[in-house]
């Protein structure tokens, strides 16, 4: 399994509490739709100023074909394209690492 991790940073002129309230909403329920999306986890910042950064994306897929398929897909375009209306794409690294758990207590 394979792993996206994206640190995102809101538009300029939205507001963290904007960023947020999109995010989590309309968008996470079209990013759902991806095809051979396995697993989809949010996170915000406590303290948004201090981290640097609105949130944390992780997209899990089976492998990085089915990661490529997926965002290559009508879904993924438009996924891509609402993205582009409220993140700042060229701010926050995107990392795609295999996942490799080394403890898990919540299972």
């Amino acid at each position: 399994m394979i792993k996206m991790v994206d640190l995102l940073v809101r538009k300029d002129g939205t507001s963290h509490e904007e960023f947020v309230d999109y995010w989590l909403g309309e968008h996470s329920e079209l990013a759902k739709e991806l095809p051979g999306l396995r697993k989809y986890v949010t996170s915000v910042p406590n303290d948004p100023e201090k981290a640097g950064y609105d949130g944390l994306l992780e997209l899990y897929f089976d492998s990085t074909v089915d990661m490529k398929a997926a965002f290559d897909s009508d879904v993924g375009r438009r996924v891509q394209e609402d993205a582009a209306e409220f993140v700042n794409m060229d701010e926050g690294p995107t990392l795609v690492v295999d996942k490799t758990v080394q403890l898990d207590e919540l299972d």
